[in-house]
């Protein structure tokens, strides 16, 4: 959108940014331009295969065009299409993305706190000469910016904007501070000039400026109902959220990982769609070959998935697959570049990140779309240090006491001046302060109730963002949707606001949630812990990271070496392998790989 250049001149560069959106939408394409907006849409189709294409224009008696481009799904469009005609509005597909223009055009950026789903889109109103810009209440859909200026460019992902020739890629200290720290801070684009639409924010430009608006954020309300009445009420919301998200006109699976949540979503799932008449559940699984027989507990996995995943396919009648990958493919070049591409940055976690990625390319093939167990442990309290004292009273946030200090573990790799500059540690505990600021008190509450609220509230704004960006990519990557029950905002703000000790009435994690599918599920996996998603143990995967590490670093002209100090980059190659050190060598191996491979695919400056 620019208001100071006619942009029907500009066509090859709005086609250029829509082409990089094909993997999130290979199904279709349209290129709307006008003289000051043109908006681009790659489409996944998924609901109305012949009568939802975008961008979508409603043009009412004359009036000037409302436009919008849309990404996601709207769980309660059915609902809203009716009250929608109630009011006197016609349509002419079945989507759901005409009922978020209709719903537009009727309550114009009100409409925002009507949608109930996962969503990113943008209208451009020409009546107005307005864009806005909307993101869902959770953050499931992505949605960037990049303000010029006369106007701004916008995309679902970066490489959208970066393909503009406006928009050179640099990335500046608080640029490489975020993407070291492993915290995310809310609207940080990572490149310089760049931005994120907010989670519950609504964006809008027009030639006055850019103004922004939290249509959405948790808030602290008072629990008054007892352990009994709160088990139902989940139950209830689960029952609602998944048959919602069952609507499809495409094939659709379940991910499951033998764990309490992809489990119950399974469950759900299945019981649904028998009631509906539509068959069996169909259930994917990721493993790696020999885990199971070679399986070794750890700090953070005391069980393979396997067994527990077989089990549940059985118990349910769900027509299951595993996708059984070895540590070649996951070292695989071709793999790990897909993975980069996907995400846009170095944020990766390794072979998690390339099996994923691999695990969802092979879904495709039967599926395009997938609902997924994830962000249970955000809203009910999984994680292990939710329960461990010392990381829950520490003075940052808990997943840096709790086990994942080791994602931060490139940081001692910087040249010594870098690191200095940087200050990694300092703006860790300015984002933690930023985020306390945030955190919605309830009156009277105090001690660890409090200090639990603001733990949950830490995950559900911040640590949570980290998982959902991966889950999008890697899906979006293969044009694949997933859906994620569990970031329902009914749930989300419910459970938000449940006491910390009846969260945990039975002395257990995710109490209500075991509670709540106590009926669906074998008692192994009701009891089991908490497992987080699987990496492979195979010494062979390493072994290929140090070998790679070193074919980098031997040259010396690499170009992480700009703050990349090698020789410390050799010593950790250098260090034994099977010592405690082990996950945090790998940990800082492979995001600087991936770090080094980003500056040279993407053509980063460095201005620190």
């Amino acid at each position: 959108m620019d208001f100071e250049r006619d942009l029907r001149e500009a066509r090859d560069t709005a086609q250029a940014m829509t082409d990089t959106m094909a993997c999130r939408g290979p199904d279709d394409e349209g290129l709307w331009i006008a003289p000051h907006a043109a908006i681009g849409h790659r489409r996944l189709a998924i609901i109305d295969l012949a009568g939802g294409r975008q961008p979508m224009i409603a043009d009412d008696a004359g009036r000037e065009p409302s436009v919008l481009t849309y990404s996601g799904e709207v769980y309660n469009y059915r609902e809203l299409r009716a009250e929608l005609a109630a009011r006197g509005h016609e349509f002419r597909t079945q989507s759901d993305t005409e009922v978020v223009l209709r719903a537009y055009v009727e309550w114009g950026e009100e409409m925002a706190g009507h949608l109930n789903g996962m969503y990113a889109f943008a209208v451009w109103d020409a009546r107005r000469e307005q864009l806005l810009l909307v993101r869902d209440r959770m953050g499931i859909k992505p949605l960037y910016y990049f303000p010029t200026p006369h106007g701004v460019l916008f995309g679902s992902e970066p490489k959208a904007i970066l393909a503009n020739p406006l928009v050179q890629p640099v990335l500046d200290a608080d640029g490489l501070r975020e993407l070291m720290a492993y915290v995310k801070t809310p609207e940080h684009g990572v490149f310089k000039g760049m931005y994120e639409v907010r989670p519950g924010q609504l964006v809008k430009v027009g030639r006055g400026g850019i103004s922004k608006h939290r249509y959405w954020r948790l808030e602290s309300r008072e629990h008054t109902d007892d352990v009994d009445y709160t088990v139902k009420t989940v139950r209830g919301l689960l029952d609602d959220i998944v048959g919602r998200q069952l609507i499809s006109d495409v094939p659709l699976c379940v991910l499951l990982s033998g764990g309490l949540d992809s489990s119950t979503i399974t469950a759900i799932a299945a019981k649904g769609l028998r009631d509906q008449g539509l068959g069996t559940v169909r259930s994917f699984a990721v493993d790696f070959a020999g885990y199971t027989e070679h399986f070794k507990p750890d700090l953070t996995r005391e069980t393979p998935d396997a067994p527990y995943v077989h089990e549940v396919a059985e118990h349910l009648g769900a027509d299951h697959t595993d996708i059984v990958l070895d540590s070649a493919e996951l070292m695989n070049p071709a793999a790990r570049g897909a993975v980069l591409r996907a995400r846009d940055l170095p944020m990766g976690i390794g072979d998690m990140d390339s099996s994923l990625y691999l695990l969802f390319k092979a879904i495709r093939g039967h599926s395009t779309v997938a609902l997924s167990g994830e962000s249970a442990d955000e809203v009910f309290g999984g994680y292990r240090w939710f329960h461990d004292p010392a990381a829950v009273e520490a003075g940052t946030f808990p997943w840096f006491i709790g086990g994942l200090a080791a994602r931060t573990e490139v940081q001692r790799l910087f040249k010594d001046d870098v690191a200095r500059l940087l200050d990694i540690r300092g703006y860790q505990d300015e984002s933690y302060r930023q985020a306390l600021a945030e955190v919605p008190r309830l009156a009277g509450e105090t001690g660890h109730e409090r200090r639990m609220r603001e733990v949950s509230y830490l995950h559900l704004t911040r640590f949570v963002q980290i998982l959902l960006d991966r889950k999008d990519r890697m899906s979006m990557a293969v044009g694949l949707e997933v859906r994620v029950p569990f970031c329902d905002h009914r749930l989300v703000e419910y459970v938000f606001n449940v006491p910390w000790a009846m969260k945990t009435f039975d002395g257990r994690e995710k109490s209500l949630l075991r509670a709540a599918a106590a009926d669906l599920l074998p008692e192994s996996v009701l009891q089991r812990v908490k497992s987080p998603y699987p990496a492979t143990q195979d010494p062979a995967y390493e072994q290929a990271l140090r070998d790679a590490a070193r074919a980098l670093v031997e040259p010396g002209d690499a170009p992480c070496a700009q703050v990349i100090d090698l020789d410390k980059v050799r010593a950790m190659i250098d260090r034994p392998m099977g010592d405690e050190g082990d996950l945090s060598t790998r940990a800082a191996l492979e995001r600087m790989l991936q770090f080094d491979a980003w500056l040279e695919a993407y053509q980063v400056r460095l201005t620190l």
